[in-house]
């Protein structure tokens, strides 16, 4: 495996058909999109829940979450599109922003939610859990594309970057950290999180909706976070700290203030209903 991350040089393309081509970055983005709604799927079935409804708002869910995550990513890295317009449609050569998918996807969800007189909590609760298992695989369209990876390294686990793609002051260096690999890990633990909720959930059969919602916006927060030291790829920089950090600093406190307050709410509830 070490020896494969040394020699290996990733290639965009998997397959070219004529004029036509598929990337692994969109292939792999559908593929986790597929897994993440078949787990959707099982918990839809498990919470007893309508599956036309998330059926339904797969489609618009992917589109809100497609243009947020777009919209996000062009005015984040605004320098290398503003004369480069065409470039902000190629949407199959990355800078899709997963804050930007959290954010389409979610108000996505919260419009279609109120059109169709959901609880858009229990919703969100759902669609986290999915969202994150895309996560895990489609982070992995990055290393193919030689996008979003780290500082140098000299570990075994370090990736080959082509000399044009490098930063300017690390083209002397060769390895590099696979910070995308890194964040499907991190995805893993919070999917197995996430689960535990849900499965702890089932045997209750009592619960607080937007529990698990609140919680991976702190868990993934957390991640983008800490991994942001490493990432070396272009960010704008307030107060001398990278974009992402800020934005996932402010998520972490403001999931956390819902959290409480949710928390509170619900034992003042079963409180009033003697319960506790």
């Amino acid at each position: 495996m070490i020896n494969f991350l040394h020699t290996f040089q990733p290639q965009p393309i998997i397959l070219k058909l004529g004029p036509f081509s598929i990337h692994w970055y969109g292939f792999l983005m559908i593929v986790g999109g597929l897994l993440g709604f078949s787990l959707m799927l099982w918990l839809i079935k498990k919470y007893k829940l309508d599956k036309k409804f998330f059926e339904d708002l797969l489609f618009w869910w992917v589109v809100g979450a497609i243009i947020g995550a777009r919209i996000y990513y062009v005015i984040y890295a605004w320098e290398m599109y503003q004369d480069n317009w065409l470039d902000v449609f190629k949407v199959w050569q990355g800078g899709l922003a997963v804050h930007g998918i959290m954010l389409g996807g979610l108000i996505t969800t919260f419009i279609y939610c109120r059109i169709k007189k959901k609880d858009f909590l229990l919703t969100a609760d759902l669609v986290v859990t999915g969202l994150v298992t895309a996560q895990i695989v489609g982070r992995i369209g990055n290393y193919f594309n030689q996008e979003i990876f780290g500082l140098p390294t000299n570990l075994p686990c370090g990736i080959p970057i082509e000399p044009a793609l490098r930063p300017e002051q690390f083209m002397d260096s060769s390895f590099f950290h696979p910070t995308f690999i890194y964040e499907s890990l991190g995805n893993i633990l919070i999917l197995v999180i996430l689960l535990l909720i849900h499965i702890y959930r089932f045997k209750r059969k009592e619960f607080l909706p937007g529990q698990i919602f609140f919680s991976y916006l702190i868990l993934y927060s957390v991640l983008r976070f800490l991994l942001e030291f490493l990432r070396v790829d272009y960010s704008p920089l307030v107060f001398g700290v990278r974009w992402a950090q800020l934005l996932s600093s402010c998520l972490i406190v403001l999931a956390l203030a819902f959290l409480i307050l949710r928390f509170v709410q619900y034992k003042r509830s079963l409180a009033s209903l003697g319960k506790l």
